[in-house]
């Protein structure tokens, strides 16, 4: 695979859809960027043979940057319809994008939908005040509850890239009797809650896997076996991880299920 594969150096800004007649990957720097790409007959070839596994495979150190050693970019891909594509890459979520038009990013909030820390705090950061206001004009459903546990709530992305984001609320793993149950609705319910606001490309985070506890291997079977499941509506389905560990349990279990 790696054979396959151009590189090259640029300041570009980066891309806005990976697979528009190419599979591109761009590690940033303060001095450039740095592009992987494969031609999409390659990712077409290996569709045609039924990989199962991942559909392509790009990783590359910045070391040779400066001379700096840094965090290597990754990105695993897997077909999991004939319409839609899941990508499992490495990241900050809330630099995600694909068009600015039709994708958003997923939350993993409080029921309060108040500002909290984690993924949260980070969206909240990048978003800008605007949403946190637009947060707290959705509806309370019971004193202090905007979004329960498993539901999904939609806002403006506001100083994000990407047009919307969708706040979910999953389990407590120690608090609830059956976890597994309300962190695959939060999984649903934020696809069709994106559906229904006619989005095609979604980036999720490992919802509950931060202070909520949930173990990573329960949490990336959940994650992957719901999204193989109501994911036919979607262009795109990535998760964007941040923790060595949980990049690796979401592999494992994409290795497995799809």
């Amino acid at each position: 695979m790696a054979g396959a594969f151009a590189v090259r150096f640029s300041k570009c800004s980066p891309l806005r859809n990976p697979l528009s007649g190419a599979l591109a990957l761009r590690r940033r720097s303060s001095r450039a960027s740095l592009e992987i790409l494969a031609p999409r007959s390659l990712i077409s070839s290996q569709l045609e043979r039924g990989t199962r596994v991942g559909i392509a495979r790009a990783s590359i150190s910045t070391s040779a940057i400066g001379g700096r050693t840094e965090r290597k970019a990754e990105m695993d891909l897997f077909q999991i319809s004939p319409s839609s594509v899941l990508k499992l890459q490495r990241g900050d979520i809330t630099k995600w994008l694909v068009n600015g038009s039709t994708d958003a990013i997923v939350n993993a909030a409080n029921e309060r939908l108040q500002r909290g820390g984690g993924v949260d705090g980070a969206i909240h950061r990048a978003a800008g005040a605007g949403l946190q206001a637009a947060c707290l004009e959705i509806p309370e459903v019971q004193p202090g509850v905007r979004c329960p546990t498993g539901e999904a709530r939609i806002t403006p992305a506001f100083q994000l890239p990407v047009s919307q984001i969708i706040h979910t609320v999953g389990p407590i793993y120690d608090a609830h009797r059956h976890p597994e149950i309300l962190l695959r609705n939060a999984y649903r319910n934020s696809l069709q809650l994106a559906k229904e606001n006619n989005i095609e490309y979604i980036a999720f985070p490992s919802i509950s896997c931060g202070v909520f506890g949930y173990p990573f291997d329960e949490a990336s079977n959940v994650a992957i076996s719901t999204i193989k499941e109501f994911s036919d509506n979607f262009k795109e389905v990535h998760f964007v991880l941040f923790e060595d560990g949980v990049y690796n349990a979401w592999l494992e279990s994409a290795r497995k299920l799809l």
